[in-house]
């Protein structure tokens, strides 16, 4: 499995099979939450299956979501450098199951491996240049360009009949930092207007979204 993870793409097959060895996989059912904010918990998370929500909450219970990740993507990697909490939490959005690698496996297979390092300062550049573009989208964007830049990335770059993963119309106010009733009023637009379909929740751009709306 480790082979089709980006983070490895440069490590042997063979020498994958070793980091596996001292792996653990996990099912967990839907809503589980795998950790939270300020655990201590020092684990590299890669999905096998499933889908999971990274998210952050204040003490009102208003909840921010980061981002959605699939099959074949990971999460929790900033615990394995710097030894502090989470920086925010994680919980299952469907029947996940994944593997766990522990900070201490991940670091002796990094001395072995030094390339590993390099992937995952590459790695963690672009998750960071991510998250710039995340936040200059909420700082100068109106609902609406939060709401099409969401469901672009949401739909897969570059491929635009990808369907998004099952949202609510909650969940994407919950990542454009905007009330469910506006972003719902955004969304009916987007459907009238030719751009969009939902079926069962899921999400297919048909068309190029306009700049201004």
């Amino acid at each position: 499995m480790l082979e089709n993870i980006r983070l490895f793409s440069k490590i042997p097959t063979e020498c994958l099979r070793k980091l596996e060895k001292t792996s653990s996989l996990r099912k967990y059912p839907k809503n589980t939450i795998l950790f939270m904010e300020g655990d201590d918990n020092a684990h590299l998370y890669i999905i096998k299956s499933g889908l999971v929500c990274i998210h952050t909450d204040d003490n009102e219970g208003r909840q921010l979501v980061l981002n959605y990740m699939g099959s074949g993507e990971y999460f929790g990697e900033l615990s394995l450098l710097d030894d502090k909490p989470r920086s925010a939490s994680a919980s299952t959005v469907e029947d996940s199951a994944l593997m766990t690698i522990s900070r201490e496996s991940f670091r002796g297979f990094m001395r072995e491996y030094p390339e590993l390092y390099e992937n995952l300062m590459v790695e963690l550049a672009d998750r960071i240049r991510s998250l710039t573009e995340n936040v200059k989208d909420m700082a100068l964007l109106d609902v609406y360009g939060r709401v099409a830049h969401t469901l672009e990335r949401l739909c897969n770059p570059g491929n635009e009949q990808a369907s998004s993963p099952k949202l609510t119309h909650q969940d994407i106010a919950n990542m454009v930092g905007a009330s469910r009733e506006m972003v719902s009023r955004v969304m009916k637009e987007l459907v009238v207007g030719g751009y969009i379909e939902i079926q069962q929740k899921q999400i297919r751009i048909l068309r190029s979204f306009p700049k201004n709306w």
